[in-house]
Formats: C-alpha cells, sequence, structure tokens
C-alpha cells in the first residue's frame, strides 16, 4: 500500500483487509464500523455513500472524516495527502468532516 511506504506505522486498512468489513459490505456497515472503530474513510465512491452519509447522519451516527478522491488524482498523490493528515493532525479534528485529496487540484 502507497502510504505504508511513506509511513509504515499508519494505521490504514481497506475493505477486505484482516480486521476490516469484507469487500461487499452494504454501505451504512461500512458507516457503522468506521463509527464504532473510530476510522476515517476514504473513498472515490460518491454514487451511493452520500446518500447513506445523511441516513447515518439523521438517525445520530458519526463519522471520523470522509476524504473524497480526486477524479484523475494519482495513487501517490492521494498517499502524500493521506502521510500528511496522519503526520499533522489529531483524529479528532476529521470528525464529521467531508473534503477531497489531494486537498488542491493539480489540473
Amino acid at each position: 500500500m502507497a502510504v505504508l511506504r511513506l509511513n509504515p506505522t499508519i494505521d490504514i486498512l481497506r475493505v477486505g483487509d484482516t480486521g476490516a468489513p469484507p469487500l461487499g459490505t452494504p454501505d451504512p456497515e461500512i458507516l457503522q464500523y468506521l463509527e464504532l472503530s473510530k476510522r476515517l474513510l476514504v473513498t472515490d465512491n460518491r454514487k451511493s455513500i452520500p446518500g447513506h452519509l445523511e441516513a447515518h447522519w439523521a438517525n445520530g451516527g458519526r463519522i471520523w472524516g470522509l476524504f473524497w478522491t480526486r477524479p484523475g488524482s494519482s495513487l501517490g498523490d492521494r498517499a502524500q495527502e493521506l502521510f500528511l493528515i496522519w503526520e499533522v493532525s489529531e483524529a479528532e479534528e476529521w470528525i464529521d468532516t467531508l473534503d477531497w485529496i489531494p486537498f488542491s487540484s493539480s489540473a
């Protein structure tokens, strides 16, 4: 994983990894898992996640942050942003926050 090459101590999982929800887990269950495990979500899913996120919030749920990946951004750019976020911020700063990575578009 590109992020781990920058810092092998970063606590990062992908859906389907050991300790993470299995591939094919429905979005509402992913959001519940993220809340309970205090994990931030990085996704390019702009079709179904927004509606499920609204429902999650409407039911009193929280998230520990969500980063949408910019279309056309490279894996290296996304890894650099996640590395930076890990190094300079605290998890609590991202609660119920939505943002894009990379933060600025190179286009």
